[in-house]
């Protein structure tokens, strides 16, 4: 296979836009299309794809904050106004949330961590998928992938979880690059023992 340039480039300068610098336009049904078709490219041992997609879009993004911001009212009834607002948010400004749930399927050779691995490889891939289309993107994890009562609402299905959000949008600013690992402090190499004697 011939080297990628663009690619390999690309890779190498990938970063996250913040959800709040995310606006419209969103991507059109076939750009969606294409994005999801790329996303759910990925390593899938068994070929069992456990993994699913819910999307989060139009005035459905307001709608699905009202109903977090009314769990944690019931679940904690002392929280503020300005806390419940932060919950009606959630989904908002981008234009489009794509709900990554790990789905694993009972199968005897692919252990469900492995397929948790494949639902957080499509999340990524996502990422991927949204910046070749010339998009924003940001992947989240907050409190509601992990909380029951809020997956549910959300659409995860008993013995299902979020792996995370994947915020997409128009990057409405160009983001500085953070600091990233120095390879020599997370880089090992593995050497044989020393046979005994």
């Amino acid at each position: 296979m011939p080297a990628i340039p663009a690619l390999r480039d690309y890779l190498l300068s990938r970063r996250s836009v913040g959800v709040g610098f995310l606006v419209e336009p969103g991507p059109n049904p076939e750009q969606l299309e294409q994005m999801l078709t790329i996303a759910t490219r990925v390593p899938d041992h068994g070929k069992i794809a456990p993994w699913r997609l819910v999307l989060i879009a139009g005035d459905d993004r307001a709608r699905a904050g009202e109903a977090l911001a009314a769990i944690v009212s019931r679940k904690a009834p002392e929280i503020d106004e300005a806390s419940l607002d932060i919950e009606r948010q959630r989904f908002l400004p981008a234009p489009l949330v794509v709900g990554v749930i790990s789905s694993p399927k009972p199968h005897p050779k692919v252990p469900e961590f492995e397929q948790l691995l494949s639902a957080g490889n499509v999340a990524f891939n996502l990422l991927h998928a949204a910046a070749a289309l010339g998009f924003g993107a940001n992947w989240v994890t907050r409190w509601y992938g992990l909380d029951a009562e809020a997956g549910a609402m959300l659409g995860a299905l008993p013995g299902e979880r979020f792996v995370g959000f994947i915020h997409i949008g128009t990057a409405s600013t160009t983001m500085d690059d953070r600091p990233r690992p120095d390879l020599a402090e997370i880089v090992t190499r593995w050497q044989a023992p020393a046979a005994s004697v």
